[in-house]
């Protein structure tokens, strides 16, 4: 959270096990991001499938729009930031992929210009 500049929102307790987390990024104060743990009030068979599926990278992640992908990257590996995948270059930009201590993966992008047929 504080690597990446994110500040807490709202952080409460909603009965036996379920918290409630919100941050937002003081650059964009209108958008909240919420975090949660895989548990109450999903059952345990639902917990564990939403846990399966972040494990293999299967449920949306988080995009973070930067400037420079490959200078943000450098700067979050310095911080300790481990990441599943280097910048690379994509039709749609640059994208570097990590993922939090929770296992939600989260997208660096560095959009361009494209076109559909850049797809092809």
């Amino acid at each position: 959270m504080e690597v990446l500049g994110f500040a807490p929102r709202t952080d409460i307790t909603m009965g036996e096990g379920f918290r409630w987390v919100t941050l937002c990024h003081p650059s964009q104060p209108e958008l909240e991001v919420t975090l949660m743990t895989p548990g109450p009030p999903l059952d345990a068979d639902a917990a564990d499938f939403v846990r399966r599926q972040l494990e293999q990278g299967k449920m949306g992640g988080l995009g973070l729009r930067v400037d420079d992908c490959r200078r943000t990257y450098a700067e979050l590996v310095a911080k300790g930031v481990v990441f599943l995948q280097e910048p690379a270059d994509r039709p749609y930009g640059v994208e570097a992929v990590m993922r939090d201590n929770s296992g939600n993966w989260l997208v660096l992008v560095e959009p361009r210009d494209f076109k559909p047929d850049d797809f092809a």
